[in-house]
């Protein structure tokens, strides 16, 4: 049996959703680009993408309806039905999963009452497994409306989905203020970030990120052993140092936790040193 065509907005959506659709259009030397943005445009609208959507952002890109359903059930990030206010996603990738990510979702899902990709009856939360979000310094990490969540057990993971459902304010760890997905479907396909200290939030760098920097500098890493810790520069040392950007084939000092990648001696790449032939066995 074929497919009844897809619904068309009521007149005053379609020609709000055309204003919109014409300026993101617009950024983009060919038409066909701004799809993604349109996907966030239309998820905007309904919470999710309907036929209708893609019905939407296929006339106005001159695509068909196929094309526009294989791009939009390609990426994770566009849902296909009624989803929850805040999608709140929890890290189950190898380094948040052993350090509780595992835990928590197990948590969630029976504090819930759903499973993974579930919206619970009031239509408050969706819960979901997600992928590396780039934050494994803070692991393990929940995600809600992709705003951070840092350094969460179960515990504190059960209490932030209750203070969603309640309808309390919560402050992600870092970055922007929280906001419903619908919302932040708006600011994804392109459109200002109205939220009060938006603009000025940023996720910024917190201290395990910096502890790399720290060891490459020579300074200690907190909370190891001594064979860990290097001794800070001294500012004779410090004036001694190359400058950002160059370059010393002196190898590191011993013991310094890059030792290990210090200039060979000799190597076919160094032609300052370079290695001669490998001889053969029984040469």
């Amino acid at each position: 049996m074929p497919q009844l065509p897809a619904p068309d907005y009521p007149a005053d959506v379609r020609a709000r959703l055309e204003a919109d659709a014409k300026e993101v259009i617009a950024r983009y030397p060919g038409s066909r680009s701004a799809l993604l943005p349109l996907l966030h445009l239309v998820q905007a609208e309904e919470g999710h993408v309907t036929r209708t959507g893609i019905r939407f952002c296929a006339e106005m890109l001159d695509l068909t309806t196929a094309e526009v359903t294989a791009v939009s059930t390609f990426y994770s990030m566009y849902r296909r039905k009624p989803s929850g206010d805040y999608q709140v996603g929890v890290c189950t990738n190898t380094l948040c999963a052993v350090m509780g990510g595992d835990a928590i979702f197990d948590e969630l899902k029976q504090h819930l009452g759903v499973e993974n990709g579930g919206t619970t009856e009031d239509g408050a939360v969706t819960l979901e497994h997600i992928e590396c979000n780039a934050a494994c310094d803070f692991a393990p990490v929940v995600m809600v409306n992709w705003e951070f969540f840092d350094n969460q057990t179960p515990e504190t993971a059960t209490r932030l989905v209750d203070d969603l459902r309640a309808g309390r304010t919560v402050e992600p760890t870092r970055g922007a203020p929280l906001c419903t997905y619908k919302e932040t479907a708006r600011i994804l396909a392109g459109f200002p970030d109205e939220r009060p200290g938006a603009v000025e939030a940023t996720g910024g760098a917190g201290p395990a990120s910096l502890i790399g920097l720290r060891l490459a500098k020579g300074e200690g890493a907190p909370g190891h052993g001594t064979d860990h810790v290097i001794a800070p520069r001294t500012p004779a040392a410090a004036a001694t140092e190359e400058p950002p950007g160059g370059h010393s084939d002196e190898p590191p000092p011993a013991g310094h936790p890059s030792s290990h990648d210090a200039p060979q001696q000799t190597a076919a790449s160094d032609p300052q040193h370079p290695a001669g032939p490998i001889a053969e066995e029984g040469e």
